[in-house]
């Protein structure tokens, strides 16, 4: 159970999404606003506070669940990497919009006699993902504790199982809504596996992964099925650094191991490789662009 390179490499929508969810639940748990930020049928139904929405979607409610829910985060970055920023972004936006629909259905059915206040946090995204988890990341690996069976992906359940009875109820609810929302993704309701941002959208967090994505603001084009990648892109190159270009070194081994674990073939990780002279961060960037179109 490989994620391709450490840290956020390649992973921008992933990173940005951690910081903010970091920040905010400092920031406000500081001022001892987190706990309150829960969803609750009084205060969205009769005070109409449409503003714990937002902020709910963000904010976790104590440094446990912070733990655990950055930690899954972090994890998940691999389906970005996976599919690119810009199909990534569209799943961020439908399972955190369609597990938030699901949220309010049952408070303004149970209301807060029987229910009372939904945890706050990321937890729609978080729980969507362990959808493509379970179906796309094979096990590795296979051992035993204690007699039991368990696997390298068993942490990874262990993890959400933690986030998912933190607060039993409160957090049990957004959970399987979260599962829920990440279901229909699978299922590809509305055609919206195949939706994408404008491609301005896109090269905006494709720009916050690293330097090198800078200069290649314009290289989007249409793929065949074999992955190969479009020779204008070559030219492209060529024009922000010709002098290199002639005297490509042979792609690195470790490089062209690593992009194979992002899930592209041998021949096009090889030959995005030549292209950006041995630059891994630029050569992934160019497959992860050339994939998403």
């Amino acid at each position: 159970m490989n994620g391709g390179p450490s840290g956020f490499q390649n992973a921008p929508v992933t990173r940005t999404f951690i910081i903010a969810t970091a920040l905010l639940t400092i920031l406000l748990g500081i001022k001892g606003r987190s706990v309150k930020l829960g969803l609750s049928y009084e205060e969205i139904f009769k005070k109409f506070h449409m503003w714990r929405l937002i902020a709910s979607l963000f904010t976790f409610s104590s440094t446990p669940e912070l733990i655990f829910g950055l930690y899954l985060l972090g994890y998940f970055r691999v389906f970005e990497r996976q599919i690119g920023s810009n199909k990534y972004s569209v799943f961020i936006l439908f399972s955190i919009l369609a597990s938030l629909l699901f949220q309010l259905l049952p408070l303004a059915y149970l209301r807060d006699a029987s229910l009372g206040r939904l945890a706050p946090g990321p937890y729609g995204l978080i729980f969507a993902s362990f959808i493509p988890f379970y179906f796309d990341i094979p096990v590795s690996f296979r051992f035993r504790i204690c007699g039991i069976r368990l696997t390298d992906k068993s942490f990874i359940y262990f993890a959400g199982l933690q986030l998912l009875f933190s607060f039993w109820k409160s957090s049990l609810v957004p959970g399987l809504c979260g599962l829920l929302a990440g279901s229909l993704y699978r299922l590809n309701l509305f055609h919206i596996r195949k939706i994408k941002f404008p491609d301005l959208v896109a090269s905006f967090f494709l720009r916050l992964s690293s330097p090198s994505a800078r200069i290649l603001p314009n290289v989007v084009s249409n793929v065949n099925s074999t992955q190969n990648i479009p020779s204008h892109l070559v030219h492209q190159t060529e024009e922000h650094n010709p002098s290199t270009l002639a005297s490509s070194a042979e792609p690195s081994e470790a490089f062209v191991a690593q992009l194979i674990t992002m899930g592209f073939d041998r021949s096009s990780a090889r030959q995005a490789l030549i292209q950006a002279r041995n630059d891994i961060s630029l050569a992934s960037n160019i497959l992860l662009e050339a994939q998403s179109h």
